[in-house]
């Protein structure tokens, strides 16, 4: 009688499988996210305007299925000068509002979109201003201010895993190189609560 319980109970669970009503974008859920890509366009070659960026966030959801994320974010663009590259990096932090606008019915994709806004500072090959050559940079380093808006994909993979993918554009004044730079990145998310 025993094993009849046990082959009954293994069975239901099989068939109850999937039947559960997904626990995301609740109320006070937080999530650790990392997320990375390109900038300004995608480049392999070494050539003026190699880009990428890397970052980590938290977000924290809303009674609405919106989300606060803060977080801090690393960028680097490379400018050719004869025959090397010279590194232009920007270290920021954001703090920004993400609205969800859609999702589907099993609550496994939402799209949303966001605006933040960002401070950080920007260097130039690293605050060396004497090349190879004996020429001089003369572009100094700066803070940055602004802000940046996006669109992203989040799609869960389980209740606790998510795969992002999002577009944004970053508008930093105080750069004396570019105030503009477009992203293009995936990255996963870790819901810890």
């Amino acid at each position: 009688m025993y094993r009849y319980k046990i082959a009954l109970l293994f069975v239901l669970s099989l068939a109850l499988i999937g039947q559960a009503q997904a626990q995301r974008y609740l109320p006070g859920q937080k999530g650790i996210q990392v997320t990375g890509g390109f900038v300004d366009g995608f480049a392999l070659e070494k050539k003026d305007g190699q880009a990428f960026f890397g970052g980590v966030g938290l977000s924290a959801y809303t009674n609405n299925g919106n989300r606060w994320v803060f977080g801090a974010e690393y960028m680097q663009k490379s400018h050719e000068y004869k025959d090397i590259l010279i590194p232009v990096s920007q270290i920021t932090t954001e703090g920004g509002y993400y609205l969800k606008f859609l999702s589907n019915a099993s609550k496994t994709v939402f799209f949303s979109v966001g605006a933040s806004a960002m401070a950080g500072y920007e260097t130039v090959n690293w605050g060396k201003e004497l090349l190879f050559d004996g020429a001089t940079i003369i572009t100094e380093e700066n803070f940055l201010y602004g802000g940046a808006v996006s669109f992203e994909i989040e799609t869960f993979l389980s209740d606790r895993f998510a795969l992002l993918v999002n577009v944004r554009e970053r508008i930093l004044l105080g750069s004396e190189i570019n105030k503009f730079h477009t992203q293009i990145g995936i990255g996963f998310k870790v819901i810890i609560n």
